[in-house]
């Protein structure tokens, strides 16, 4: 592990294999950059992975505001770039999709190739919008976070009547049933907030620029599912593959399908 310290906080990173191609990992809520570790013996000739901990993730410490902006990614990325190095490539998994594809839209010209595993930022999560984006939703997000009661009798309420799916369920309920993790919640949906990809943009951005974007899904993944990429279908630069799986696909028996991601 290494540290880049940037205004007032640190950063926290690892780097993987010494290839010549560079290649920065953005990693999913409640993970890190030892996520990736898993990929250096599958890409480590061809790729170098720098993987970073976002903040209130890993061993990223965050002393700023509640708020980590798409410069303050783009910066500590440039921080990190050889300085022989020109352009990169992203792989993203889950909540880390969300900022690739907002760097995507926003800073197009130093990105080559974006992959994506089960990515957020498809589309529009109107809790999402409500609790990050408004004032008065993220004050009551942030009530709720500490005060929990009435949103653990709700999902109670949804599980006995059978609403939900069961695995969706069980994801909820791992994130509101312990204080540290509800706290952790608030925080970095707050910080994250300014990460809001239009998928329209990148749409005509793919089309006109021809930049590639790869994503792979499972098929039965109930948290990402594979129809939230149906906007992006239709450009000639994007690859989409689904593969018998749900939404953990950050594991080993995996690494053949991420690392092919890289290489298309």
């Amino acid at each position: 592990m290494q540290f880049l310290p940037y205004k007032n906080s640190v950063i926290s990173y690892h780097i993987y294999g010494s290839g010549n191609k560079l290649v920065f990992g953005l990693h999913g809520y409640g993970e890190d950059s030892l996520s990736f570790s898993f990929l250096e013996e599958t890409i480590g000739e061809a790729f170098t992975l720098i993987a970073i901990d976002f903040p209130f993730h890993g061993k990223t410490a965050w002393k700023e505001d509640l708020l980590f902006s798409v410069d303050d990614l783009w910066q500590v990325l440039n921080a990190l770039i050889p300085e022989n190095c020109k352009n990169f490539s992203l792989l993203a998994y889950s909540m880390g999709g969300r900022a690739a594809l907002t760097l995507l839209q926003t800073r197009p010209n130093n990105i080559d190739t974006v992959s994506l595993v089960a990515p957020d930022g498809l589309h529009v999560n109107f809790w999402y919008w409500l609790s990050t984006q408004t004032i008065i939703g993220n004050k009551f997000f942030r009530y709720t976070m500490y005060h929990p009661a009435w949103i653990l009798w709700f999902v109670k309420a949804i599980e006995a009547i059978g609403l939900m799916n069961k695995s969706l369920l069980k994801f909820i309920r791992y994130f509101l049933e312990d204080k540290e993790e509800r706290i952790a919640l608030y925080k970095r949906w707050t910080t994250m907030r300014k990460f809001r990809p239009d998928i329209s943009e990148i749409k005509v951005l793919c089309m006109l620029q021809q930049k590639k974007i790869h994503i792979l899904f499972g098929k039965r993944d109930s948290v990402i599912p594979a129809y939230r990429a149906k906007d992006l279908n239709s450009c000639n630069s994007v690859r989409i593959k689904t593969i018998d799986a749900g939404h953990q696909l950050m594991r080993p028996q995996f690494s053949e399908f991420i690392a092919s991601l890289l290489t298309q």
